[in-house]
């Protein structure tokens, strides 16, 4: 059903609007503040990218699909990382594409500290940070 408004955004707008709600990080960034123990951060990668590719020491590995749940400090289901709302999250895919859209969910849900990782694991693997098999 159309209506007479303007077309729905195509992802690529839909991207640009999301992102711009938070400030993205660079894989330096994000790496610095885990280890100062002010982010957390969330891999959502399918199994098999984290098979071929490896993990981020200490990211918490949550399926996309069960992101929200998760994350969110109010819900049945979360992990006890899930402290409140004012947990720093920092989402990371293979390429930094799903985690703007996984981000921009956790915000909605009140996570306001929520981001995402630019260019995803592969910039964090090419920024020589490390990575377990």
């Amino acid at each position: 059903m159309s209506g007479a408004g303007a077309p729905p955004p195509g992802i690529d707008e839909l991207l640009e609007r999301v992102r711009a709600g938070y400030a993205r990080v660079e894989a330096r960034e994000a790496y610095e503040a885990a280890r100062a123990g002010e982010a957390l951060l969330v891999d959502i990668r399918y199994a098999a990218l984290r098979e071929r590719d490896g993990l981020i020491p200490g990211a918490l590995v949550v399926e996309r699909n069960e992101l929200e749940w998760r994350l969110d400090p109010q819900g049945s289901h979360r992990l006890p990382e899930a402290t409140s709302h004012a947990v720093r999250a920092v989402v990371i895919c293979n390429e930094g594409y799903a985690s703007s859209l996984a981000a921009a969910s956790l915000h909605q849900l009140g996570l306001h500290r929520a981001t995402d990782l630019i260019g995803g694991f592969q910039a964090w693997r090419a920024a020589g940070l490390p990575v377990t098999s």
